[in-house]
């Protein structure tokens, strides 16, 4: 968290999106006009969890994460350096963490995926610019970002314009419609990750994602 302070305090460039819930200066963008235009579609709320409710999640996930071999291809090569997992069932305060996540992203009655979607990166792993498959993903992708601050990069398909997100550890990200049809992101490798001119080091970062069905 200290971290993150000194990086707001030196926060000063124009492109700045102050979210409705925070007012702190955790996205940032190529122009005044994106930022501005994708406002309502991205949205980053920090500590959104607390540093025991990010425990108990670690106690429900370590056990089945530390079976697993961190990989360094994918099938489709979006990552490199990761183990993942689905879990459909949770004990009652995890469960009752996720309802807050989903809540917070999708509007009451929304088709939910079932099974939560956990990916575990190691300190040297990233996440390559994509865009979640249509065929099992609809508008709205929301995710828990454990562990580690990181930092998000959007870039839109057929431009050069761009968004950088802090996401500090323990927060929430949400990405919407056009965000998240239109531009795609990535998380940034340790040696890149720089937000506004900022080092922000990246450690191992777990992010536990809910989504909701395709239309």
């Amino acid at each position: 968290m200290k971290l993150l302070l000194t990086v707001l305090k030196r926060v000063h460039k124009p492109a700045v999106y102050c979210s409705r819930q925070l007012c702190q200066a955790l996205i940032v963008g190529s122009s005044r006009e994106l930022v501005q235009s994708l406002g309502a579609q991205v949205e980053v709320r920090a500590a959104f969890i607390t540093e025991e409710e990010e425990g108990a999640l670690l106690l429900e996930l370590e056990p089945g994460l530390k079976k697993k071999r961190y990989e360094f291809d994918h099938w489709d090569d979006a990552i490199h350096g990761y183990r993942e997992t689905e879990r459909l069932r949770w004990g009652p305060a995890c469960e009752e963490i996720l309802n807050r996540v989903r809540s917070a992203a999708f509007p009451a009655g929304t088709p939910l995926l079932g099974p939560v979607h956990v990916l575990d990166l190691d300190k040297t792993g990233y996440i390559k610019p994509h865009v979640d498959s249509v065929k099992f993903c609809g508008s709205t992708i929301a995710g828990l970002n454990l562990l580690s601050d990181s930092i998000m990069r959007l870039k839109e398909n057929s431009s050069s314009e761009w968004l950088d997100l802090l996401l500090p550890r323990r927060s929430l990200y949400i990405l919407r419609d056009d965000a998240r049809y239109n531009f795609t992101h990535e998380i940034l490798k340790d040696e890149e990750s720089v937000f506004n001119g900022q080092k922000v080091p990246r450690q191992r970062r777990i992010s536990v994602i809910c989504r909701n069905l395709p239309a």
